[in-house]
């Protein structure tokens, strides 16, 4: 059986949904002011090693910049647009880095569940540098969540910091999906919120999993997974479900 989960039930998808620029400060900012006190995003490393928020590998769809964030210093990546893009108001937002985060959260006391999103062939390098700087910088309980698609990511985190507690996501419940998440000493499911069922609910809860889902915007689908007792909802909307 789960542990109490020690974490809030709603938590921010990215800072404040779709309200502001995702993964900023700005959007962290707005989705404390609506009453979020968790909060999800999704970090990254530039070349030089400086881990930071953004979702995807390229730069256009969220920044001024072009190509892969990959390629890019972060004396590069700083200078970066990342808010004109959302609306004017937040023209010259920039790219918070995963320290910047970190501070905001334990200043507001607010918890945190960063998604280790590495570019491709860096998984390893962004799990263990990631996991280090957290657990270096944190102070405070409970200590942030590690969620990743990618398992190598999430093994170097468990080897560099195998005091941060861990989450396996995924997009559907795959053949060994439980063998993954007992490999990687995991103690939480963040599945996409139409893979939860009753059965796939009732199969983490007997492994001893806490269930989260994303992403949950929809006033059916949140009662539908309160009902089969999830622990956990991420949402971009901030300003319609109180948390």
């Amino acid at each position: 059986m789960a542990t109490a989960w020690p974490y809030p039930r709603w938590i921010a998808h990215r800072g404040a949904g779709r309200l502001a620029p995702e993964n900023t400060l700005a959007a962290f900012a707005l989705g404390h002011a609506h009453g979020y006190r968790m909060f999800e995003c999704d970090v990254r490393l530039s070349a030089d090693g400086r881990a930071f928020l953004l979702h995807d590998d390229s730069l256009e769809r969220t920044t001024d910049g072009v190509g892969e964030a990959l390629a890019r210093n972060w004396a590069e990546l700083a200078r970066l647009d990342a808010g004109a893009w959302h609306s004017p108001r937040y023209a010259g937002e920039r790219l918070p880095t995963l320290d910047a985060i970190l501070a905001f959260c334990m200043h507001h006391r607010c918890a945190l569940n960063v998604e280790l999103k590495p570019a491709p062939g860096d998984a390893q390098r962004t799990g263990e540098v990631v996991a280090v700087e957290i657990a270096r910088r944190w102070v405070g309980t409970p200590p942030p969540l590690l969620s990743s698609f990618a398992p190598e990511a999430l093994a170097a985190a468990a080897e560099a910091a195998p005091q941060l507690p861990r989450g396996l996501l995924l997009e559907r419940f795959a053949d060994g999906w439980l063998e993954s998440a007992q490999r990687l000493d995991c103690i939480a499911i963040v599945a996409e919120q139409r893979a939860w069922s009753a059965e796939t609910a009732a199969a983490a809860s007997a492994a001893g999993l806490h269930r989260l889902a994303y992403t949950v915007n929809d006033d059916a689908e949140a009662a539908r997974l309160l009902g089969l007792g999830l622990d956990g909802l991420i949402t971009d909307r901030v300003d319609h479900f109180r948390p």
